[in-house]
C-alpha cells in the first residue's frame, strides 16, 4: 500500500464525500487535530492565542481549534472574517461551539495584545482566486506579528494544487494538513509557506477510498530501485554508461556526469566528448574511458546513454543526438540535447519513436522549450507541465526544482521532499543525468532509477547542510560524493 498519497484538490473532494457517512464529522477531527499541535506547540503553561478564522470550512476547522484551546485554558482571541449566515452547516455548528464555551468574535487583528501563536485559518483548499482587500490585509498582519503561525490544512493564500501564491500568503512556521497530502504543499513556493508540514489522516485510509494521483518519495525507494551485490560480482554485472557531450569549453559538464556514473556504481564509464581535442584521460578521474562519440554508439558497447551536458547546439552536436536518439539503448537527455529537441520538428519526432526507455530532465526554462510555453506557464502548474512532456515525448519526466516532479507517459507522477537551495549551482543537473544512468546500468527499471536518482540527488545535498557543508557552496562534485556514501547504506 503506498504510504504516502497525493490528492488534488477534486479529488481530495471526493474523498471526503466518500469518508462522510462512516467517519462522523472531519471537521470535529480536523480541529481536535490541529488544536493538539498547537497546544504541542505552545507548551505546558497556558498562552495567548490568535486564531483567524475565513468564511468557509477552514473557518469552522478554526472555530474548533478555537474552542478546544479554550477549554484547556488558553487565551484565545478570535478574528471572523466572514459572515455568520453564510457559514457551511459544518462550520456554523462549530462558530456556536466557540459561543457556548463564552469565545466572542472580532473583525480585525487586536493592535496591543502579545501572542504566543497565531493560528491560520482563513482559506484552505478551495481558494479560487487571490486574496485581496480586507483578506489580503489580514494575510499581511498575520505575518507581521513576529510569532509562530500554526496554518490549517493550507496556509492560506498557496493554491493547493500548484502551490503558486494566490496574491498574497500565509508565511507560517508549522502546517497540519488533513487526510492526505496536497501537491501544492510540495512544490512551487508551497514548502517556504508551509514550514514544518506535518500530516494527520484523522484516522482514514485514503488509499482504500481513492485511487491516489501522485506520491510523495521517501528514502526506502533507495532500496527499491538496487539490490545488494554478491560476493560473485565483477564489473560487467555493473553495466556501462557513456556520456555523449563536453564540447569546446564545456568539457566539466560531461566530466561531472562521468563521474556521477562512476562513483554511483557504474561498472564501466564512457565519455565521448566533442571539443576538438578531446584530452586522453581525465587525470583527476583515470577511470573514466575516454572514446570518440560515434564510436559509443555501436551496438554492444554500452548499456545505457547520457546525452547533452554541454553538449552545444553546433551541426556535430546536433548529429550526435540524432544518432544517438536512435540507438536501441535507455537514453538519459539533458541540458543542450532538451534544447535541441525543442528546436528541431525531427529530433522531437525521433523522440517520440523511441522504443527503448527515454528518461528527461529538464529544469523550467527547458521544459518551457520543450512545451512551447514560458518558464512562468510552465511554473503556473508544475504537475500539469510534467504530466504533458512525460506524454507529447512518450518519456519519464523529472521537472526539476523546488518540490522536483517525476511524471510518467501514463499520467502517474511523484514529488520529490529532498534538496534544498545550496543546489543552485553549475553542474548539478550534469550531476543527476550521471546518478540517473548509473543506476538504469545497474539493473533498475528506468523509472525507478529516476525516482532514485532524483531523491539520493536531493538527500546528498541535504547531508551535506546537515554536516555544515552548506547550503552556499555546494557544489556538484561534493554532491556526488555524499551520494555514493548514501547510496551503500541502502546497498
Amino acid at each position: 500500500m503506498p504510504a504516502f498519497p497525493i490528492y488534488t484538490t477534486s479529488a481530495m473532494r471526493k474523498l471526503e464525500e466518500l469518508a462522510a457517512p462512516a467517519s462522523g464529522t472531519l471537521m470535529e477531527r480536523a480541529g481536535a487535530a490541529a488544536a493538539e499541535f498547537a497546544r504541542s506547540l505552545c507548551g505546558d503553561t497556558a498562552k495567548a492565542v490568535l486564531v483567524v478564522a475565513g468564511p468557509g470550512n477552514n473557518g469552522g476547522d478554526a472555530f474548533e481549534v478555537a474552542a478546544h484551546l479554550r477549554r484547556w485554558f488558553f487565551r484565545v482571541s478570535v478574528v471572523f472574517s466572514g459572515e455568520r449566515d453564510k457559514l457551511p452547516e459544518d462550520a456554523q455548528a462549530a462558530l456556536g461551539k466557540w459561543e457556548a464555551a463564552g469565545g466572542t468574535l472580532l473583525h480585525d487583528v487586536p493592535g496591543e495584545p502579545r501572542f504566543d501563536l497565531a493560528v491560520d485559518g482563513l482559506f484552505g483548499t478551495g481558494l479560487a482566486r487571490p486574496l485581496a482587500g480586507t483578506h489580503g490585509t489580514l494575510v499581511e498582519k498575520l505575518n507581521a506579528l513576529g510569532v509562530p503561525i500554526l496554518a490549517i490544512d493550507v496556509p492560506s493564500g498557496i493554491d493547493a494544487d500548484t502551490g503558486a501564491i494566490m496574491g498574497c500568503a500565509v508565511r507560517a512556521s508549522h502546517t497540519v494538513t488533513f487526510i492526505a497530502h496536497k501537491p501544492g504543499l510540495l512544490t512551487l513556493d508551497g514548502p517556504d509557506h508551509c514550514g514544518e508540514l506535518k500530516l494527520d489522516t484523522l484516522g482514514l485510509d485514503p488509499v482504500r477510498l481513492l485511487e491516489p494521483e501522485g506520491m510523495l518519495l521517501d528514502a526506502d525507494i533507495l532500496g527499491r530501485a538496487i539490490r545488494p551485490r554478491p560476493s560473485n560480482f565483477h564489473k560487467g554485472q555493473a553495466g556501462s554508461v557513456a556520456v555523449l557531450g563536453g564540447a569546446a569549453g564545456m568539457v566539466g559538464a560531461a566530466l561531472i556526469a562521468g563521474r556521477a556514473a562512476l562513483k554511483c556504481g557504474a561498472g564501466r564509464v564512457y565519455l565521448g566528448l566533442l571539443t576538438p581535442r578531446p584530452p586522453y584521460v581525465d587525470y583527476t578521474q583515470p577511470e573514466l574511458m575516454l572514446r570518440k562519440p560515434k564510436e559509443l554508439l555501436e551496438r554492444g558497447v554500452v548499456d545505457v546513454l547520457v546525452a547533452g551536458p554541454g553538449m552545444g547546439k553546433a551541426d556535430p552536436a546536433r548529429r550526435l543526438l540524432a544518432a544517438a536518439l536512435a540507438a536501441p539503448v535507455p537514453i538519459v537527455l539533458d541540458a543542450d540535447a532538451l534544447n535541441m529537441i525543442a528546436a528541431s520538428r525531427a529530433l522531437a519526432a525521433s523522440l517520440a519513436k523511441r522504443k527503448m526507455a527515454t528518461i528527461l530532465t529538464p529544469h523550467p526554462a527547458e521544459a518551457g522549450r520543450l512545451l512551447g510555453l514560458t518558464t512562468g506557464g510552465v511554473q503556473a502548474d508544475r504537475i500539469a507541465s510534467a504530466r504533458a512532456l512525460a506524454q507529447r515525448y512518450r518519456s519519464s519526466v523529472v521537472l526539476k526544482g523546488n518540490g522536483s516532479v517525476i511524471a510518467a507517459p501514463d499520467g502517474k507522477f511523484w514529488i520529490n521532499p529532498s534538496g534544498n537551495p545550496g543546489m543552485a549551482s553549475a553542474g548539478m543537473g550534469d550531476a543527476l543525468a550521471g546518478m540517473i544512468a548509473a543506476l538504469v546500468a545497474q539493473g533498475a527499471d528506468p523509472l525507478q532509477a529516476l525516482l532514485a536518482g532524483v531523491y539520493l540527488h536531493g538527500a546528498a545535498a541535504d547531508a551535506l547542510v546537515a554536516s555544515g557543508l552548506g547550503p552556499a557552496g555546494i557544489t556538484a562534485s561534493e554532491v556526488i560524493d555524499r551520494a555514493r556514501v548514501l547510496l551503500n547504506r541502502r546497498s
